[in-house]
């Protein structure tokens, strides 16, 4: 059975923002290579999906780090929740209907960890108790307004380890409690 983790990044005081974060460190960007390329797939809420197809087309202001990041992302099987897309890019299938039953599935069907990305998709999946695993990757920005990493009240947590990423990020890992 895969576990279902939900991780993003967010500044100190709690918000997601990634073209106010602006990008990672050269460290932290190797550091999500690699947890990319160990993943069985990624779930997006539409929102972070558009985001995230930036991956899908070579930029030419790209380093080697971009180009292996988007190779990984490209491979990646990916599931976009949405009721407004009508279609989804290259490796993605769209699930517009049943989240709970899509999900379980998902789940049931895969080993290893599947990521959920979005803030609003997370809670939906928070509150029907699919969320096996939350890593907060803190960095030192303070936005002071935006979309906040837990968009309804925070489920009952518990700290299972923290370690530092890179010259300046913290990751905290929470379980539910």
């Amino acid at each position: 059975m895969a576990k279902l983790v939900f991780v993003l990044s967010q500044s100190l005081d709690g918000y997601v923002d990634h073209q106010k974060l602006g990008p990672p460190g050269p460290l932290v960007s190797r550091h999500f290579i690699e947890h990319v390329r160990g993943l069985t797939g990624l779930v997006y809420g539409r929102r972070t999906y558009e985001i995230m197809r930036y991956w899908d087309e070579d930029q030419p202001n790209w380093d080697a780090e971009d180009h292996d990041f988007a190779a990984l992302w490209r491979s990646q099987p990916k599931w976009v929740v949405s009721r407004s897309l009508k279609s989804v890019g290259p490796n993605a299938i769209l699930v517009d209907d049943d989240i709970e039953a899509a999900i379980q599935r998902l789940k049931a069907e895969h080993s290893g960890e599947i990521d959920v990305a979005g803030p609003d998709l997370a809670r939906s999946l928070t509150d029907l108790g699919l969320i096996d695993e939350y890593r907060l990757y803190l960095r030192p920005v303070v936005l002071g307004h935006g979309k906040p990493f837990f968009t309804g009240p925070r489920p009952p947590l518990r700290l299972v380890a923290s370690d530092v990423i890179g010259e300046d990020v913290i990751r905290l890992i929470y379980a539910p409690a």
